[in-house]
């Protein structure tokens, strides 16, 4: 009897000490997490389960979805390691997902972000032993931020479940959520196809009516005003014509989109996402350019000629003409500053046919065509508009700045190789705008108009076709600074070429326009197998960095460095330096 009492208290005790186990947090990089039990112990035959709490640190995430996470770096569990035949488990209950829009790729992902649980349920066998069995749940999955990534080692979580037939099933710490799944592939499409017809179509009407205030179609509003107010005192006839045209300028635009989602649907099986245009790279570079010179405009320095078409008297078909392209350039122009109310008419005309669809998204154009319509219907409205004075200039000026940050935010959601290029271009195509505009006036001759323009445009396309492109697929295949891979390539005696270099190093940059893109070295680094390592030393914490003048000496970049087994390294710390390069590659064996 007292053997059997101090076996139970031995159980009794060895439970307790699991459980505390499964509550003991652990800390990976800015991760913590630990396992928790459904009950202190499961049955033969019965059911469980265990839940894996998360949590991140602010601003962090795991990506959700196996068909939108990079590279397959979405989280994982696996408690299918080191357990006995005795425990099945099932597909693991994930938390709902969040909609992340990742700058670094251009499109968007589901994440787990700050506190989520998921659970991992099992049954055990009906012949399973009464003992308990130890599991290990292991951890995978890139862990990021706006700015990184990274990958850290979880390991795994170890647990215990004992299994007896003396399971209390009335104390459950937890209860399996009825509705979670698998991370799904939701659609914005789906979330908003419970919309009533007139609550969507008010909806679409509203999301085009707030295209008016975004501040990227400012630049084009006090033209637009303007020749209202033109039009409004020649005759009311003219003014409702002319503000007839720009309209259907604006639904123009709009018919373009519908026609769009129809073509992408009948012959594509697609449907048109309202932010689709965003993960086409031509789109934001071309859109982050177009608002850098219009807030140029704002700043003044260049100036906008309202076309003949448009300034014309006659009010003849070309003046339609040019008040119907104004309209079209005002769409189009509100498409980098819209948000989440278009994108959730757009979804809402996705789930519907396509005849609604079309309804959905020209009703956008109405509202948006709204106000111009009614300001030409009614002329003494826009009597009411403010006076010019000095703090309109002011106000444009603040729109000039508002409009860069828009733009400097596309750009930077352009993919990492073309980022810092269309950087370097908006300075180019600014100062050849500034040409434009800045080095002619009205008293200028026709002659010196047309030579400073051509030059400007010639500038303009000439750093078009050096920035533009994105660098280039380097000849060389690189390696990342690895000090034991290096320390590894010299014991075997092969030869190593260290070149150190950093994103903010110019010179860095002709060293490898003028050394490293030569082909003829690039083909002795081949045949000489020597190991090709790119030493990034851009921040000083870097390893490449600290090495540089821990162990090599060097003060600065560029430098590079070839290292051959039983001689003194070779160093170049200039730029001109292929020919020298070239003649001591080969002097090297080849492979």
């Amino acid at each position: 009897m007292l053997r059997k009492v101090l076996a139970m208290l031995f159980v009794l005790i060895s439970a307790g000490l699991a459980v505390a186990q499964t509550a003991e947090k652990e800390k990976v990089d800015v991760v913590t997490f630990w396992a928790e039990q459904q009950y202190d112990a499961a049955a033969p035959g019965g059911k469980s389960a265990i839940a894996v709490h998360f949590e991140l640190e602010k601003n962090w995430h795991f990506y959700a979805s196996p068909d939108t996470a990079p590279g397959g770096m979405n989280l994982k569990l696996d408690p299918n390691q080191g357990q006995s035949r005795v425990l099945k488990f099932d597909k693991p209950l994930w938390p709902k997902s969040e909609p992340y829009f990742d700058e670094s790729l251009g499109k968007k992902l589901d994440v787990f972000s700050g506190n989520f649980t998921v659970y991992l349920p099992f049954s055990v066998s009906s012949d399973a032993p009464q003992k308990s069995v130890e599991v290990d749940i292991a951890i995978e999955g890139a862990v990021c931020s706006d700015i990184q990534c990274r990958v850290p080692n979880f390991g795994s979580i170890k647990t215990e479940i004992k299994i007896t037939g003396d399971v209390n099933a009335q104390q459950a710490k937890f209860e399996l959520p009825e509705a979670v799944s698998t991370p799904s592939r939701e659609t914005t499409a789906s979330r908003y196809a419970s919309y009533s017809i007139w609550a969507a179509l008010i909806l679409a009407f509203v999301a085009g009516l707030s295209l008016n205030i975004m501040p990227c179609v400012w630049p084009v509003l006090p033209i637009i005003i303007m020749r209202l107010v033109e039009n409004a005192k020649e005759s009311k006839g003219k003014s409702i014509t002319m503000g007839f045209a720009f309209c259907t300028g604006l639904l123009l635009f709009f018919a373009c989109l519908a026609g769009a989602n129809i073509i992408l649907q009948v012959f594509y099986g697609h449907v048109l996402q309202w932010g689709d245009q965003f993960r086409n790279p031509g789109f934001l570079m071309a859109m982050s350019l177009l608002l850098v010179v219009l807030a140029l405009f704002m700043f003044g320095l260049f100036s906008i000629n309202i076309p003949s078409s448009i300034a014309g008297k006659s009010g003849t078909g070309q003046g339609l003409g040019g008040a119907a392209g104004m309209g079209f350039l005002a769409a189009i122009l509100s498409t980098p500053c819209s948000f989440g109310i278009l994108a959730a008419a757009f979804a809402w005309a996705q789930a519907q046919p396509l005849g609604l669809a079309t309804l959905a998204i020209m009703t956008i154009g109405i509202g948006m065509a709204a106000p111009y319509a009614v300001l030409t219907a009614i002329p003494s409205l826009l009597k009411k508009t403010p006076r010019p004075g000095r703090w309109m200039e002011l106000f444009k000026q603040t729109i000039g700045f508002v409009l860069l940050v828009i733009a400097i935010k596309l750009i930077a959601a352009l993919p990492s190789d073309r980022m810092v290029g269309a950087l370097y271009f908006a300075i180019a195509l600014s100062f050849c705008v500034w040409m434009w505009g800045g080095w002619v006036g009205y008293e200028s001759t026709a002659v010196k108009r047309w030579v400073v323009r051509v030059i400007a445009v010639i500038l303009a396309v000439a750093a078009g076709f050096t920035f533009l492109p994105g660098p280039k697929p380097s000849l060389i295949d690189w390696q990342g600074y690895d000090a034991a891979v290096i320390k590894q390539a010299q014991e075997e005696g092969k030869p190593v070429l260290i070149d150190f270099t950093a994103d903010w190093c110019l010179s860095c940059q002709v060293v490898d326009k003028i050394v490293y893109s030569r082909k003829d070295i690039a083909g002795l680094i081949k045949e000489k197998d020597v190991l090709a390592i790119k030493a990034d030393t851009t921040l000083r914490n870097y390893p490449a960095t600290i090495a540089l003048k821990e162990i090599y000496n060097e003060p600065g970049v560029p430098v590079s460095i070839l290292l051959v087994s039983g001689q003194e390294p070779i160093r170049w710390q200039g730029l001109a330096f292929g020919d020298e390069l070239k003649s001591e590659l080969e002097k090297l064996p080849s492979k």
